[in-house]
């Protein structure tokens, strides 16, 4: 039986929406919730214009052998799941197709939108970014004209935020692997600023068990105290009439409405209301000093982990002074490189390459003086999408232009079965029928999940090596959520 912390309960007694027996028993009962979200702008390429539906797209349904799902209704692309199936050996994850996220989370959606005008370009930082979900969700909902810095600051779970960000697809995406510190020196550059900041976890409770044994009111403390650091740190980047989205997986109101009144202590900034639906379950808070507006998620009374969340508008702060410096580690391509990429990319799209090293990438266009600065100022992991690398007068793809939104439909692709493409995203050898000889694109359902060269007498798998699947027997294991 799970046993919660005493102390967890007793802090949250009075807190708004705190019902210790309910709390207590949902926790004990072992229920788990499933969810994802689809990647809109892999559903588009696919299938054309996006329609919301009750239930996941029944392609979905049956790669995961599913009976059934149902819509998360403060999101625009997430469906509940009846059960967890196992996603590793469904190639559509590998496809970057949707994003295994907890439901909960997925209400930054609604933060965003309501708080921001998506339609217009932003630069959007989101600041503890790996695994992944929110800025994954972030790229899906900002326009092709915004901005997007996706920024973990350790070293291997920046390599996870990477991978994952390289999988959905999208080019406005800059990933950066940097301390919140060494955004101090983009002074009032971005319009939203997301903090999902680590916190004591105990709103995972229920999905990790082994959090139980962690927390501790003093680790609570400490994760307050990082969190005003994080907060003091990022705070200047973010412009006059900017908007800061703050949430943790924490119940404690240290973490929650605490940290909103010390950010209305310290910085000049409103807390801004937002809009839910009364079936939705969600809880509205207010912090004692300042009564800012929180919203907290409790697992016995929404479909849903435990989460936070709060919004902040920025009232001070100047305009935006850095330059683009006149040297940079990115070099436009040459004409001659632009000439043997272009067959490759969609027709139309407003994309500059940039050569950094051997490698070549693909960045809006519109984003030039952004992608400068931002590469001039914090350590870049990945910009883009990258292209691969010239030999001679030929491209030698790189994976993600494979996963990318931006590909040419006339590149030649062969099509797997199921069983088939499991073969393969175990890099092992499998056998295509085509006349096609050289680069081919490997797809599973439309969705594109590799390169492979076809040859006279062989075909090699291009499939990245540290990425492969290497589990033998389907299980339940956990996945990046």
């Amino acid at each position: 039986m799970v046993q919660l912390p005493q102390q967890l309960l007793d802090s949250l007694t009075g807190v708004a929406g705190f019902s210790r027996e309910a709390f207590v028993q949902v926790h004990e009962s072992g229920e788990q919730v499933t969810s994802v979200r689809m990647n809109p702008g892999k559903w588009s390429m696919v299938n054309g214009e996006w329609s919301i539906g009750n239930g996941l797209p029944t392609i979905f349904q049956q790669s995961l052998n599913l009976p059934s799902s149902t819509k998360i209704p403060w999101s625009s692309y997430g469906y509940y799941l009846p059960e967890r199936p196992a996603f590793i050996f469904d190639p559509l994850i590998h496809a970057g197709a949707y994003y295994v996220q907890e439901a909960s989370s997925m209400f930054l959606e609604q933060a965003l939108m309501q708080t921001t005008a998506i339609d217009q370009p932003l630069r959007v930082l989101d600041l503890c970014a790996a695994p992944g979900g929110k800025s994954t969700l972030l790229q899906s909902l900002i326009s092709p004209d915004s901005l997007l810095v996706s920024n973990e600051v350790i070293k291997s779970r920046a390599a996870i935020l990477e991978e994952n960000s390289v999988k959905w697809g999208g080019a406005n995406v800059i990933v950066t692997n940097a301390d919140p510190a060494a955004f101090e020196r983009l002074p009032n550059f971005f319009d939203v600023i997301v903090i999902d900041a680590p916190c004591s976890g105990s709103g995972l409770f229920r999905r990790e068990q082994e959090a139980i044994g962690e927390w501790s009111e003093q680790n609570v403390t400490l994760c307050y105290q990082r969190q005003q650091r994080i907060l003091a740190a990022a705070l200047p980047a973010l412009k006059a009439g900017g908007v800061l989205i703050y949430s943790t997986c924490s119940y404690s109101k240290e973490e929650d409405e605490d940290i909103a009144d010390w950010l209305m202590d310290t910085f000049t900034v409103d807390s801004l209301p937002l809009q839910t639906e009364t079936s939705w379950g969600i809880v509205e808070t207010r912090s004692d000093k300042h009564q800012a507006y929180g919203y907290r998620f409790f697992p016995d009374k929404v479909k849903g982990e435990g989460f936070f969340i709060g919004c902040f508008r920025k009232q001070e702060g100047g305009g935006h002074s850095t330059r683009p410096p006149k040297k940079s580690l990115l070099q436009k391509a040459s004409r001659n490189e632009s000439a043997i990429v272009q067959p490759w990319l969609q027709a139309g799209l407003q994309l500059q390459l940039w050569k950094q090293k051997e490698e070549l990438l693909a960045f809006p266009q519109q984003l030039e003086k952004d992608l400068l600065t931002i590469v001039d100022n914090v350590y870049v992991r990945r910009a883009g999408i990258t292209v691969g690398k010239i030999a001679g007068n030929d491209l030698l793809p790189d994976h993600a232009l494979a996963l990318s939104t931006i590909i040419s439909a006339s590149i030649v692709a062969v099509t797997l079965k199921k069983e088939e493409a499991i073969q393969y995203l175990r890099r092992e050898e499998v056998s295509v029928s085509t006349p096609h000889k050289g680069w081919t694109l490997v797809q599973y359902e439309h969705y594109n999940i590799g390169w492979m060269k076809v040859l006279a007498n062989r075909i090699n798998n291009y499939y990245p090596q540290g990425w492969r699947i290497l589990k033998r027997i389907p299980d339940h294991s956990s996945e990046n959520s």
